[in-house]
């Protein structure tokens, strides 16, 4: 039996240290993790940051996992190359998925007054940028996110907030969180909700996670 293989995307700055509590039975999967590259520059084009991860990609039509902006991504990636399924988790499908007020730090660059160039920064720009973070969140964002280039932080919040999708591309599959602080599930259309799942729930609903990717896969 061939394995489908699967590879993972993690949220903005975070490593694939964040699916570790997934769990897949490995005679059907090949599971792969893909950490994040730094930028060429702080104006590398969201198109060609994509095109250098699908070099990284050793299988053809692979199932395509992303979580929060490492679902922008996936979706990016899913535009170059053939998948067999692209699947996004506490996420958004376009840039009309993005609440008020991300969509007015894009407008106002308030998000350009935080400090981001070294990784204990990024707790205080998820608090006041994102808001929705209890300080046992912003304690696990610590312990699970290693991406600390002071190019990739600045280049990756510009490209949440400017992501230029206008509508959802066909056949997104979006699991979603219906107490996300992030994204409010009240923005988000044409998702699987997961009752009582927030913005981290791939740690905390790992299980059920698992089972809905299996489902959908």
């Amino acid at each position: 039996m061939t394995k489908i293989p699967i590879y993972f995307v993690p949220g903005l700055g975070a490593n694939p240290k964040i699916f570790e509590y997934l769990e897949f039975p490995e005679d059907q999967f090949q599971i792969n993790y893909l950490d994040w590259l730094v930028p060429e520059s702080l104006d590398e084009p969201l198109q060609n940051y994509a095109r250098r991860m699908c070099k990284r990609i050793e299988h053809d039509s692979p199932v395509l996992v992303g979580v929060s902006f490492g679902g922008v991504m996936v979706q990016e990636m899913s535009k170059l190359i053939k998948t067999k399924k692209t699947i996004i988790v506490s996420s958004v499908k376009s840039k009309k998925e993005l609440p008020k007020r991300l969509r007015l730090a894009r407008v106002t660059k308030a998000y350009k007054l935080f400090p981001t160039k070294s990784l204990s920064n990024i707790s205080v720009y998820e608090k006041y940028a994102f808001s929705g973070f209890t300080k046992k969140r912003v304690e696990l964002y610590k312990k699970y996110m290693s991406m600390n280039d002071e190019l990739y932080l600045p280049w990756a919040i510009h490209n949440v907030l400017h992501w230029n999708q206008e509508h959802p591309m066909e056949n997104i599959i979006h699991i979603h969180g219906s107490e996300d602080g992030v994204f409010p599930v009240k923005h988000i259309k044409g998702s699987v909700v997961v009752e009582g799942g927030t913005h981290v729930m791939i740690l905390n609903k790992a299980k059920k996670i698992s089972q809905l990717l299996m489902e959908h896969i």
